[in-house]
């Protein structure tokens, strides 16, 4: 069994620290940097994206079929009619 002592409490308690401080200095360097490749590669994502789509529309654009879906114009969908309209008077 092994005891516990006060220089080795110390010495995890530097080794804790200075891994600390090595962390947040090696953050300060390379965080930036992969910050910035995970933006750029969802800026070329998001153009590439909207290339297809521009091309799904211009695709759909080509066509000369015009359609006009005029029943809904016309015959609005009815509410649903629930109970009777009561009118109610103020008694003085």
């Amino acid at each position: 069994m092994q005891i516990a002592s006060f220089t080795g409490f110390l010495k995890v308690l530097f080794y804790m620290i200075a891994f600390y401080y090595i962390f947040r200095f090696l953050a300060k360097l390379f965080l930036p940097l992969i910050v910035k490749k995970v933006v750029e590669k969802a800026g070329q994502k998001m153009q590439h994206q909207q290339q297809q789509q521009q091309n799904n529309w211009k695709k759909t654009q080509t066509t000369d079929e015009v359609i006009y879906n005029t029943t809904n114009s016309k015959n609005p969908k009815e509410t649903k009619k629930v109970g009777d309209y009561v009118d109610y008077e103020e008694i003085d």
